[in-house]
């Protein structure tokens, strides 16, 4: 498993980053004038997912970082459920548009395909984010580390060699497994 010293490094926070950098570009789109405050909403929401694995990273303790990962969860799913009014809204826009009426979008039915694409984008990441922050979370919670805040020299010289003597015991198993159906194979010639 990598470690990580910066939550610029982990790869949910750069996903995360890269969500609200597309969120804040789809949200400059004339798509979404006349639709209320969603625009800046979605835009917070969009920022408070990076911005939450980077805090909880940052507090110094397990139940601490477990606490914001939540949050950045929660986030993501209301980016989510945002997008997928959106989606919804631009699929009613497109087939007014079809059936002759007018719209709030004047525009050619291939831009609102386009925004639809990117909104599907979106949510697939927002979606891999989630999934990607449960996962994290579940590891939290079945480890004994309470966090860097409370680790003392001897805390993480134990963890180490624990850690190690761990690596090196699944190395010996592949060994021993492999010698295993290497001698079978061979008993099989």
């Amino acid at each position: 498993m990598a470690k990580y010293t910066r939550f610029e490094d982990l790869p949910v926070w750069i996903a995360a980053a890269d969500l609200a950098e597309r969120t804040f570009t789809l949200t400059q789109s004339h798509h979404l004038r006349g639709k209320g405050d969603l625009a800046n909403q979605l835009q917070r929401a969009a920022l408070s997912i990076s911005n939450n694995i980077a805090e909880g990273f940052q507090r110094g303790t397990t139940q601490e970082l477990l606490t914001f990962l939540y949050y950045a969860r929660g986030s993501a799913g209301e980016v989510r459920s945002m997008l997928t009014i959106l989606e919804r809204m631009a699929t009613r826009e497109r087939s007014s548009q079809a059936q002759g009426s007018k719209s709030e979008i004047s525009n050619p039915k291939s831009e609102i395909s386009n925004f639809k694409s990117e909104i599907s984008n979106l949510k697939s990441l927002s979606e891999s984010i989630s999934r990607q922050l449960r996962a994290w979370a579940d590891a939290l919670q079945n480890t004994e580390i309470k966090g860097p805040r409370h680790m003392t020299d001897a805390s993480r010289q134990a963890y180490e060699t624990r850690r190690k003597a761990e690596a090196l015991d699944a190395k010996l198993n592949r060994i021993v497994t492999e010698a295993r159906a290497h001698g079978a194979q061979r008993a099989g010639e």
